[in-house]
């Protein structure tokens, strides 16, 4: 677990003094702080799925995730019920933030594949190289937003936590065809979390979480027949 409490802490660091700086931020260094931060989040998410879909066995699955999830999370209504919440505490978007924050570092093939290498093989090394992504991404986050962001680093560690528990539990039960399948998934919510904060188009990332329960799912139930 020592590496998931290393990630945990240069999030919480990265947030900090990102936050020192942002005293002094000009509105037009705010601005393309943004820009780099929406075209990070778009190259990432498009990585993620050119790296991924060719391995698919399962190449309309992340239709029927997205499509299934959408609904469900519209249903729930997680985006407005987030917003809320958010907004009781904070006046500034820092909703948006926090969920590109949740997206960024949880839904990297890094902040995935990372704890179950370490559970399974105690390879800490995806999980160390995370943690520094993670640190320079919290430190523009929290310069663009507050120190907000900061909070976001007890999700990275349930997480990532959860992530390890389970590999240990279920060694057998965890294979490529599930990661590779999750990872589809997350990279394309990446991806409209950068469209969103680069205002091309406004999506409701939070209400589509619920698709990347989908895979998972689809999955045990086929193999059971």
């Amino acid at each position: 677990m020592w590496g998931t409490l290393f990630n945990v802490g240069m999030i919480l660091v990265g947030s900090f003094v990102g936050t020192f700086f942002k005293k002094g931020l000009r509105p037009e260094f705010h601005e393309i702080l943004m820009q780099a931060l929406g075209l990070a989040a778009v190259g990432l998410g498009i990585n993620a799925v050119v790296q991924q879909l060719p391995r698919s066995k399962y190449p309309v699955l992340f239709i029927v995730s997205l499509a299934v999830g959408g609904v469900f999370g519209q249903w729930l209504d997680i985006e407005n019920r987030f917003d809320r919440t958010v907004r009781r505490y904070s006046k500034s978007d820092l909703a948006t933030g926090l969920s590109t924050a949740i997206l960024l570092f949880c839904m990297g093939s890094l902040a995935i594949v990372g704890p179950i290498e370490a559970a399974l093989k105690q390879d800490y090394t995806l999980l160390l190289t995370n943690g520094m992504l993670d640190g320079i991404t919290s430190m523009v986050l929290a310069a663009t937003y507050g120190i907000g962001i900061a909070s976001v680093a007890a999700v990275v560690f349930v997480w990532q936590g959860s992530i390890y528990l389970l590999a240990l539990l279920l060694r057998s039960a965890i294979d490529q065809t599930l990661l590779t399948e999750i990872m589809i998934v997350g990279g394309l919510l990446i991806f409209a979390s950068g469209l969103s904060i680069l205002k091309i188009k406004q999506f409701k990332t939070m209400n589509l979480l619920p698709a990347l329960l989908i895979p998972p799912l689809i999955l045990a139930i086929l193999r059971l027949f």
